[in-house]
Parts: C-alpha cells; sequence; structure tokens
C-alpha cells in the first residue's frame, strides 16, 4: 500500500490531487464528489477584482437614478454595503464548501489595485479559507512599463497581502518571467509560501468567419506539461516553499511526472470539466498503482527523484539538452 499523504502549505493531506481553480467549485455537490473520489484539498474558482467593481457601479448606478424620482424614494432604497455588493455571493460559496468538505479549501484571488487584494483576502480569511492562492495575471499593453516596473508592482501585492492574513499565501505564476526562479526567490521573501506553476491565460483567436476575436475557452492538454515539469526540476531543490503544478495533469502518469519533478500537489481542472469530479479517483488510483509497480512506498519518496542535481544527467534540464535534443532530431532516418 503506497502512501499518498503530502505536506502543502503547512497542511498535511490525504493525497496530492487537488483541485484548481475551476468552475467547479461554483457547485458545492461536485466539489463533495470530487472529494469523497479522494481530492487533498479545493482550489475555489477566481474571485476577480474588475467584476466586484463593475457589479458595484452597474447598482449604483441603478439606485442613484432613482434617487430624485420622489422626494420620499430615498427612504424605500436599500442600504448598500459597497464591499459586500460584489464579493458577497463568493464568500457564501466559501463557507457553504467550507461546512460540507474536510479538506482544506483555498479562496483564488485576481485583483488589480493592491487595496482590493488586501480587503478581499481578508474577507476570505474571516470567512474560513485555510489558505489564499493569488493570481499574478498582467495583460501589459504599454510601451513604457518595463518588466522590472511589471514584477514590482506584483511584489508589492503579494507583501501587502502576507501582512494583512495570518493564513498562507500561494502565488500562481506565469511562464513569461525572463527569470523564474529569481522571481519565485523575491515572491519567497516577500512571505508566500507557495507558488502554482503555472497559470493558463486567456488567449483570444481571430475568426476569419467574422472578422472578430473568438473568445471561447480552450482545455488544457497533457501538451502542455512539460513546461511545468521544467520549471519544478530546477525550482523543487532550491526554494522551501510549497510547490503545485497545475495544466496539462490529464492522467496519474502525467501527476506521476509532475511528482517525480518536485511538486507536492497535483492541480486537476481541464479534466474534470471534461470527465466529472469522480475522475479524481482514476487519477490517484493511476498515481497510487505506477507507484507501486516502480517500488515506491510513498508519494514523499519519489518526489524530486528526477529534479534538478538529483537526475543522473543534470544536464537534461538546461540548455546544452536543447542542443542535444536538435542534434537527435536530425540523425532520426529521413530527417533532412
Amino acid at each position: 500500500m503506497v502512501d499518498l499523504k503530502t505536506l502543502w502549505l503547512g497542511r498535511t493531506l490525504p493525497s496530492p490531487i487537488i483541485l484548481g481553480a475551476s468552475p467547479l467549485s461554483h457547485d458545492v455537490d461536485q466539489i463533495v464528489e470530487a472529494v469523497k473520489a479522494g481530492a487533498g484539498a479545493v482550489v475555489m474558482y477566481s474571485l476577480f477584482e474588475e467584476q466586484v467593481i463593475n457589479e458595484q457601479m452597474a447598482a449604483h448606478h441603478f439606485i442613484d437614478s432613482r434617487v430624485d424620482t420622489n422626494a420620499e424614494a430615498s427612504g424605500f432604497l436599500p442600504d448598500i454595503d459597497v464591499f459586500s455588493l460584489g464579493a458577497e455571493p463568493y464568500l457564501k460559496q466559501l463557507q457553504l464548501l467550507r461546512d460540507r468538505v474536510q479538506v482544506p479549501v483555498i479562496a483564488s484571488l485576481n485583483g488589480t489595485s493592491p487595496g482590493g487584494w488586501t480587503d478581499y483576502a481578508r474577507a476570505c480569511e474571516a470567512r474560513g479559507a485555510d489558505a489564499i492562492e493569488l493570481n499574478l495575471y498582467d495583460v501589459v499593453t504599454s510601451l513604457d512599463e518595463n518588466a522590472k516596473h511589471v514584477e514590482d508592482r506584483q511584489l508589492a501585492v503579494v507583501e501587502a497581502v502576507a501582512h494583512t492574513v495570518d493564513i498562507p499565501i500561494t502565488v500562481k505564476l506565469s511562464p513569461f518571467y525572463t527569470s523564474v526562479p529569481a522571481f519565485v526567490k523575491r515572491v519567497h521573501n516577500a512571505g508566500a509560501e507557495g507558488v502554482t506553476l503555472f497559470n493558463r491565460f486567456y488567449q483570444p483567436d481571430v475568426d476569419l468567419e467574422t472578422l472578430g476575436v473568438d473568445r471561447r475557452l480552450t482545455l488544457s492538454t497533457s501538451r502542455e506539461l512539460p513546461l511545468r515539469l521544467h520549471a519544478l526540476a530546477v525550482l523543487s531543490p532550491h526554494t522551501p516553499m510549497s510547490l503545485a503544478c497545475t495544466g496539462g495533469v490529464h492522467s496519474g502518469n502525467d501527476a506521476a511526472k509532475a511528482l517525480l519533478c518536485g511538486a507536492d500537489v497535483i492541480q486537476l481542472t481541464s479534466v474534470l470539466l471534461e470527465r466529472g469530479p469522480a475522475y479524481v479517483g482514476t487519477v490517484i488510483k493511476e498515481l497510487h498503482d505506477w507507484l507501486a509497480q516502480t517500488g515506491y512506498v510513498s508519494s514523499d519518496e519519489a518526489r524530486g527523484v528526477l529534479a534538478m542535481g538529483t537526475a543522473p544527467d543534470a544536464h537534461v534540464w538546461e540548455r546544452l539538452n536543447y542542443i542535444r535534443l536538435l542534434d537527435g532530431w536530425r540523425s532520426r532516418p529521413g530527417a533532412r
């Protein structure tokens, strides 16, 4: 029997397979089903600051447009708590999940302003969140905003939230930093206890029929996993932070690869949207069976076996391997 327990953000989880942020967490019954199937923790869908602000502005516009229609109209209008107006449904869902499942529930925040991040983080902590996942997602369109400015702004957010709440913070990153290892080190120094690798961004396509923008969501595939594996293998020997892999894990074998490269937990999202929450159990069984067949007695024993500095040939994770890969392609029969 393989022991699948893992330590993540200071908590011991029954399994390294957890639910990533997705629309599934809108449905409490589906989350309960996933936890029964073995999910070790749940990351909620993201609370976007812009969405909260838009709802607040719409409500205020509705009220303001009616205030002067009658001398007594204001007496019939409801009192509005500006913060609760947009965030309250999210906080209620957080409480519902905490009441229904016995595993950690992590709030997911995607903000734009330092004040918004800290306000929502404080509210999530008060409603029972076990940790917070901060999504650092910037769409830079200005020619005058350089990388240092963007990174410094993001780190200021991490530091502000870390000083606001007592629960652990993990930061969900993109793969597009010039030096992911260096930025992860700065994230740790700012007060975060974990990183999640990597965020999948909104990537609109062009519709040639309508000459418009196609905004349909495309789910991940296992082909996206190698980018995560490389980052995990490079980071895991050098950082004390908890590491989560997200994006491209669709099977127990995919999860095993992430584990071997140093992941503490593996987040499932797209595969559960395709196959349903109970598929968590299939992934866990496949991972368990692979570990058992390979001779591992626990997930901890397998973790990081192929990480940089531990793998028999550390060069597989370095630039030199790119040259070897190209040479190998050219030497294939029929290659030109």
